[in-house]
């Protein structure tokens, strides 16, 4: 920066002025200054700035699952929200480890981010209590929140309702609900949802099957699982608890030669983009998830830059079905 200012001939404090408050700067001097800065091929030193300021211009997500593409899309959103607000973002993946998503949270703790996005296994989880006291601002994403946390999320337990409301409209009477593990808010929330819908309509509850991730593998599995129960109580429809595991569900009906919606319906949530692209179209549940990730950045830059007087807001957003060829009206 001295040699900066000496090429410019200005202050060193001009110097800091045009990086940091230019508009302090007139417009003439700050054309010379940027002048001094490409002639010299100066690059300022972000870790000195932060070292000097005690908190660095980047926030970060720490994602459930990186190969969702759900989360890509949130992540898009959480992105854009940064870009606007001249910040970085780093985006970690607990890949549904507790101990990851623990490293994680302490890792960027000690990196000075000036927030953490995290869409929690555990939102009781007591580290993302210990943050905000500590000085970073925590908002949970995808999950609800008590009143001492802000948080963007989507009314999973509607989505479930929705989704299999949409099944009994359609005829369905005996429906399997296809998620796991449950130990993931998410999960619990939508069967408790599909459980609501069904007693709602003096319906059998649904047969569970519980899977170890939330991916098409699982999904294909299931399949197999699903396949091996007798014919006379085998469901005639499957909600399952995100796209994937429904695009793997419909992969296996289809490998075995049962047909999609007539042997099989099925609908899955999240509505990401490989739903409509599906052999058999997908019907989901759809949530907003680009917004849900720009909110979400929103909450966290006015905790982070509004001071004692800042008010927690739990934001909730509502899924809607989006109906396609995987489930289709039953003749009566």
């Amino acid at each position: 920066m001295k040699d900066v200012a000496a090429a410019a001939g200005v202050s060193l404090g001009t110097v800091s002025n045009v990086l940091n408050r230019p508009a302090q700067v007139s417009e003439r001097t700050r054309a010379r200054v940027h002048a001094a800065i490409d002639a010299l091929g100066f690059v300022r030193n972000e870790s000195a700035r932060q070292l000097r300021s005690g908190r660095s211009r980047t926030l970060a997500y720490v994602v459930l699952d990186a190969a969702n593409p759900f989360f890509a899309d949130v992540a898009r959103g959480v992105q854009d929200a940064a870009d606007a607000a001249g910040l970085a973002v780093y985006l970690c993946n607990s890949d549904e480890d507790a101990g990851r998503q623990t490293a994680y949270l302490e890792l960027l703790e000690q990196q000075r981010v000036e927030g953490v996005l995290v869409t929690p296994i555990d939102p009781q989880d007591p580290l993302l209590d210990l943050l905000p006291r500590r000085g970073t601002p925590v908002v949970v994403v995808d999950r609800g929140a008590g009143p001492n946390r802000c948080s963007a999320t989507v009314d999973d337990e509607l989505g479930g309702d929705l989704a299999v409301t949409h099944l009994l409209d359609t005829g369905h009477r005996r429906i399997a609900y296809v998620g796991g593990p449950m130990s993931i808010g998410q999960v619990t929330d939508r069967l408790a949802g599909a459980r609501r819908a069904l007693e709602r309509a003096g319906a059998a509850p649904p047969t569970v099957l519980e899977t170890a991730a939330l991916n098409v593998a699982e999904g294909r599995r299931a399949g197999e699982r699903l396949l091996g129960l007798p014919a006379a109580r085998r469901p005639t429809a499957a909600f399952c608890a995100n796209d994937l595991l429904a695009l793997g569900l419909l992969q296996q009906m289809v490998r075995h030669g049962l047909r999609v919606p007539d042997d099989l319906a099925i609908v899955g949530y999240d509505d990401i983009e490989f739903a409509e692209a599906a052999a058999v179209p997908l019907t989901s549940v759809s949530q907003p998830r680009h917004l849900l990730g720009r909110t979400a950045t929103e909450l966290l830059l006015e905790e982070s830059r509004g001071g004692p007087d800042h008010e927690h807001r739990q934001v909730v957003f509502a899924p809607e079905l989006v109906v396609r060829a995987s489930t289709r009206v039953r003749p009566t």
